[in-house]
C-alpha cells in the first residue's frame, strides 16, 4: 500500500487558506440579500479557489444560507468525474480482498478534490491493513473477505453522487454505504442538513418513509421492515439521523439510504427510499438540486 502515501501527503500539504473568515461572511451576507451587487460578491466569492476549499471544509455542518447563495450562482458546466484510482487484490484460499479506490478528476477545486480523494485511499487503506491483521491472527483457519468499491448513482450537469460501499464476510456477510454528493458547477460538499431551512425536515422524511415501509409490506408479503407489530426491542424505526446517508438522484429526488439491518432483517439488504418532492418542498433551502 505504499503506492498510496504520495496521494496522502499532497492532502497534507493542502494550505488552509488566510481569508477563511471573509469568504464565509459573504456567502451568508449574500444569501440574505437580493440586490445585484450582492448576488457579484457571491460570483466572486465561489469563483475563488479560496471559497471553494473553505466552504468544503465546513461542509460537514453547512450552513443552509450558503447553499442558497451558491445554487442560485451560475456557473459553466463542469466536467468533474470519477475514476477508479486502484484495484487492490488479495487472493490465497479462503482469505479473499477486492478493494476497488475511486478518485475525483477535474476539479478545479483542488482541495476538495485531494480531499475527497485522500478519505478514500485511507478507509481503503485502513481496510486492507485491517484485514492482513485479521488473516494473520487466524492462521489459515476459518474464511475471511472484504469487498469494496463504488457506484455512480448520479452524474448529470449539475450534480455527482457517489455511493461507496464495503462487504465484510466472517460468518455472515456485514454491508455498509457512504455516500459523497457534490455540486458539480460550484464544486462544494453537499450534506442533508444544509439542503434544508431548519430541521424539520427530519420529521418529514422519517413519517414519509414509514408510510413506504407500510405500503411495500402491504403489497409484498416478502418485505419486512421493523416498525409496527414488526418491531423487536431496541430496533424499531422511528426517525432518520439528521446525517442520515443520502443522494440525489438524476431525476432531481432526494434518496434516503439504510445500511443492512438498520431498519430491517439482513435478508432486505441495503434499503433506500425516495423522497416525494413535494413531502419536503417548503422545508427545502432551494430548489436548484431537489425538483
Amino acid at each position: 500500500m505504499r503506492n498510496l502515501d504520495p496521494l496522502k501527503k499532497r492532502y497534507d500539504d493542502i494550505p488552509i487558506p488566510a481569508e477563511l473568515d471573509d469568504v464565509v461572511n459573504r456567502a451568508l451576507k449574500a444569501s440574505r440579500r437580493k440586490d445585484v451587487q450582492t448576488m457579484k460578491s457571491v460570483k466572486w466569492a465561489v469563483g475563488t479557489a479560496a471559497a471553494a476549499a473553505v466552504i468544503f471544509v465546513g461542509s460537514v455542518n453547512a450552513s443552509p444560507a450558503v447553499v442558497h447563495a451558491l445554487s442560485e450562482v451560475p456557473v459553466l458546466n463542469s466536467l468533474v468525474k470519477v475514476v477508479t484510482f486502484r484495484d487492490y487484490k488479495v487472493d490465497e484460499g479462503n482469505y479473499n480482498a477486492d478493494l476497488q479506490v475511486p478518485a475525483i478528476r477535474d476539479m478545479n477545486n483542488k482541495a476538495l478534490e485531494e480531499l475527497l480523494n485522500s478519505k478514500y485511499v485511507n478507509e481503503n487503506k485502513e481496510l486492507y491493513q485491517s484485514f492482513m491483521k485479521q488473516m494473520k491472527q487466524q492462521k489459515g483457519e476459518g474464511h475471511l473477505g472484504v469487498v469494496s468499491g463504488y457506484e455512480v448513482k448520479t452524474d448529470n450537469e449539475r450534480i455527482l453522487s457517489i455511493a461507496r460501499y464495503v462487504e465484510k464476510t466472517v460468518g455472515s456477510t456485514e454491508e455498509t454505504l457512504q455516500f459523497d454528493t457534490i455540486d458539480k458547477k460550484n464544486e462544494v460538499l453537499l450534506t442533508l442538513p444544509s439542503l434544508f431551512k431548519d430541521d424539520s425536515y427530519i420529521a418529514l422524511i422519517s413519517n414519509n418513509i414509514q408510510e413506504q415501509m407500510e405500503a411495500q409490506m402491504k403489497k409484498d408479503g416478502d418485505k419486512v421492515y421493523w416498525i409496527g407489530e414488526n418491531a423487536e426491542d431496541g430496533d424499531a424505526f422511528t426517525t432518520i439521523k439528521p446525517d442520515q446517508h443520502f443522494y440525489i438522484n438524476n431525476n432531481g429526488k432526494l434518496v434516503i439510504s439504510f445500511d443492512k439491518y438498520e431498519v430491517a432483517p439482513g435478508s432486505m439488504g441495503s434499503v433506500e427510499f425516495t423522497i416525494p418532492s413535494d413531502v419536503i418542498a417548503n422545508a427545502l433551502v432551494s430548489h436548484a438540486y431537489i425538483k
